[in-house]
């Protein structure tokens, strides 16, 4: 793995759990991880149920955006995670590949979407351990 970490976080729409995962780990890792999210079609925007989870444990991310899944995001990343969206990523040789099975958020208000919040959290806090312990908070 390099010296600082590549994390790509990947769902159909990059429009929830891949933001909020995102989200997650810029906020508990910093910058010792570079953090990347993107999807295979991505949404208007960032679902507004997630955005309100969010900022509900002081996290902001209205200023994101849905982003397009390319194969230099994953090539460029140590790190890809699929978030049981059923999504997948290009293979390559060395590069680690997760699917973290979490509950769709889409369509869903903020009080369904506070438990997938806290099971990603959970989850990301896992990874930091593993890829970058000394940038756990």
């Amino acid at each position: 793995m390099a010296e600082k970490p590549s994390v790509l976080f990947v769902c159909v729409h990059n429009a929830g759990r891949s933001q909020m995962a995102a989200a997650w780990l810029t906020h508990l890792a910093g910058d010792r991880v570079a953090v990347r999210s993107a999807g295979s079609v991505p949404a208007g925007q960032v679902n507004p149920a997630a955005v309100e989870a969010m900022r509900e444990v002081g996290i902001d991310i209205t200023a994101e955006s849905p982003k397009i899944l390319t194969v230099e995001a994953v090539k460029a990343s140590d790190v890809c995670i699929t978030m049981g969206c059923g999504d997948s990523c290009p293979v390559f040789p060395g590069k680690r590949y997760l699917d973290w099975t979490l509950e769709d958020p889409a369509g869903q208000g903020v009080e369904a979407v506070r438990p997938i919040r806290d099971e990603i959290k959970k989850l990301v806090g896992a990874l930091i351990e593993e890829i970058a312990p000394e940038a756990t908070k």
